[in-house]
């Protein structure tokens, strides 16, 4: 058995509690209920409020649902601040929201580059920045912010993507250094999924003109042939908000099927 596969099954998460954002479907709400399995009490916050309310109430006592633009600076503030109030404290921040236009550079408005850049990057940003003090004051903590392979390879379709997410990707290694610089108990990763069966794949594959080829495309772009599932992205995520990662500051981590070791 391999040290990797040890540590992932030492990712328990008694006695913390998360706030993750976009939690009402995909990758948030599975790593909400993967928190919550391994002990953990969860804030679930998503822009389509009824959604994550719908979400949490199926994880009981231990989840605890808010409606929240990820974009509003505001809002940050008073998310914090409720999850404090709600379950007493805050460890762990999973910066999750997020969406992008599927355009080539030429046809992309400056309205939608400012509109994908405001919720892929300027929001990890203020989610960080807010979530600081809670942290401190719980004297220990975390955060993920959910990047992708965009971040780390371009594709000429999604330009503004693409730019959101390698912003993201670097952010993560400058607020590391900079909560070590000041001795905070934070540690701040990356994780960079690929092709991943969420509504929003699932939404790009059928706005395309051949769905059962974009299909057939996505899934060959990673060497195993196949989309990702939810769970092998929460998996990593737990991982590394646990202590069972007490070691990894500043680092990406790629879960795409192979797709950036060609």
């Amino acid at each position: 058995m391999t040290v990797a596969v040890i540590a992932f099954r030492m990712a328990q998460l008694s006695d913390r509690v998360a706030l993750i954002t976009g939690a009402a479907s995909g990758i948030g709400r599975a790593t909400a209920q993967m928190m919550v399995e391994r002990g953990a009490n969860v804030v679930m916050t998503d822009l389509d409020q009824a959604r994550v309310e719908a979400a949490a109430s199926e994880l009981g006592d231990a989840a605890h649902a808010l409606g929240q633009d990820v974009t509003d600076e505001a809002r940050w503030e008073e998310v914090v601040a409720a999850a404090e109030q709600h379950f007493g404290a805050l460890h762990i921040l999973i910066n999750n929201a997020g969406g992008g236009i599927l355009k080539g550079l030429e046809e992309t408005t400056l309205q939608e580059w400012r509109q994908v850049q405001a919720l892929n990057s300027d929001s990890v940003f203020l989610g960080t920045r807010a979530v600081l003090p809670a942290l401190r004051r719980a004297g220990t903590g975390s955060i993920v912010n959910l990047s992708s392979v965009a971040g780390l390879v371009g594709d000429g379709d999604l330009s503004a993507y693409c730019a959101s997410k390698g912003a993201v990707r670097m952010f993560t290694k400058a607020a590391a250094l900079y909560c070590a610089r000041n001795k905070d108990a934070v540690r701040i990763n990356s994780v960079h999924p690929s092709f991943v069966d969420t509504p929003l794949v699932q939404s790009m594959i059928a706005q395309s003109p051949d769905p059962d080829r974009m299909r057939r495309t996505l899934e060959r772009a990673a060497p195993v042939n196949r989309l990702g599932r939810v769970e092998e992205v929460a998996e990593v995520v737990c991982f590394l908000a646990s202590d069972a990662s007490s070691y990894v500051n500043g680092a990406e981590w790629t879960v795409d099927g192979g797709l950036t070791a060609r």
